[in-house]
């Protein structure tokens, strides 16, 4: 098992907050540790070409910054809704089984030519308008998927189709139901540690792809959907990532896995002086497979832990939550972690019956509804959680900018 954990203390004036100091004090232009000694960091592009860039083009040394927040948002969704009876037309089931078991009423599939990426620029697209950022001034663009269009990661793509001209690096990260949380915790290293001014997180699946939809323990839970946040460098008192928790336990992978296999078609070279086995057969991912008894106690167990961690890690405590943002897998699991919590359902943020589960997607998508609807407002802390494949699992303790 592998697991991390870390904790920024910020400056919040309206918080009743406990300052926990933590090994490495992060200032503006480097950090403190644990001896005293004052270290200054910075960081230079020294890739091959580099030097062939005019000074405009290039990055300069960054500094570290004091602190990040969120200041955008964004979404999309496809066109298509598959609601609970269209799906009774295909496999053994009905509304009320679902809703009853899940609280998913419907959810939406990409069709056709429609992309991934399509609906991941999209989202992107709405986060940077509502941060009034413009797409030159990002950093730097992580991409949460485990669909992407292409094998060796979309990340780039969305990069050209945003016209981000500074050529920002931009790259895949692959965990599931789960990715999104590992994005923002990564967004917030790149800009505390790396000196980074704006990271566009997108989380963004296509799990319609990968179900067997004449299984109905599995095709009843799954959407297509992207959302999006713009993370960006701020001064101490504006921090709004205040701490975070992260795991993953292998062992679990048998319960929820999406695993290569190989394909029936064998190529036909004879088998005069060729090499047995060789060359391999073209192989492809099955469909998703999940044991969903397992999965569900697996997450009402380390979800309600991992937030309470996050907010040890942050100095806070449950007082402090003005909302629970959960991914979005399942109403009753929803409502379990917000039991073991003692948060009121009114303060817990749902869709989960209008889209079902949208994996990575899931987080950003639900945050981005709740905010344009004037839900969740500036100022307001909330507790945010993943869990999924891998297994992986982890939380954020984070302030809506």
């Amino acid at each position: 098992m592998a697991n991390a954990s870390w904790v920024f203390t910020p400056t919040v004036p309206h918080l009743n907050r406990t300052t926990i100091s933590p090994s490495v004090a992060i200032f503006r232009s480097g950090f403190y540790t644990p001896d005293g000694i004052y270290k200054k960091v910075s960081c230079a592009s020294t890739a091959q070409g580099a030097d062939k860039l005019s000074p405009s083009e290039s990055h300069p040394a960054r500094l570290v910054s004091k602190g990040c927040k969120l200041v955008g948002c964004g979404s999309a969704v496809p066109t298509l809704q598959i609601s609970n009876d269209d799906l009774s037309k295909i496999v053994d089931t009905n509304d009320e089984w679902i809703s009853v078991r899940t609280g998913i009423r419907n959810r939406r599939v990409l069709t056709g030519k429609d992309r991934m990426t399509g609906l991941a620029v999209e989202a992107a697209q709405k986060a940077l308008e509502m941060a009034e950022v413009d797409p030159d001034d990002v950093d730097l663009v992580l991409l949460c998927t485990s669909t992407p269009d292409d094998l060796f990661g979309s990340a780039p793509q969305i990069q050209s189709a945003l016209g981000c001209k500074g050529n920002p690096l931009a790259f895949d990260i692959t965990a599931a139901c789960s990715g999104f949380l590992l994005g923002l915790v990564s967004a917030s290293c790149y800009i505390r540690g790396g000196g980074f001014k704006n990271v566009l997180v997108i989380g963004a699946d296509a799990l319609s792809r990968y179900v067997d939809w004449t299984d109905r323990g599995t095709c009843i839970l799954f959407g297509d959907a992207a959302g999006a946040v713009l993370v960006q460098a701020c001064e101490s008192e504006e921090d709004g990532i205040f701490g975070f928790d992260l795991h993953s336990d292998g062992e679990g992978n048998r319960h929820l896995n999406a695993s290569i296999k190989e394909n029936e078609t064998d190529y036909s070279f004879g088998t005069n002086g060729s090499i047995p086995g060789f060359p391999p057969k073209a192989s492809s991912y099955s469909c998703v497979q999940m044991n969903g008894k397992e999965v569900f106690r697996f997450a009402c167990r380390v979800v309600p832990q991992s937030i309470e961690l996050a907010l040890q890690n942050a100095g806070l405590t449950r007082s402090n939550i003005d909302w629970l943002l959960l991914h979005q897998a399942n109403q009753r699991i929803l409502d379990g972690v917000a039991t073991r919590l003692e948060i009121p359902t009114d303060r817990v943020i749902s869709n989960l019956a209008k889209y079902g589960n949208t994996s990575a997607a899931s987080i950003p998508l639900a945050l981005d509804e709740a905010v344009r609807s004037g839900k969740i407002k500036s100022g307001e802390t909330i507790a945010t959680a993943g869990f999924g494949a891998g297994l992986t699992w982890g939380s954020a303790i984070v302030r809506w900018n």
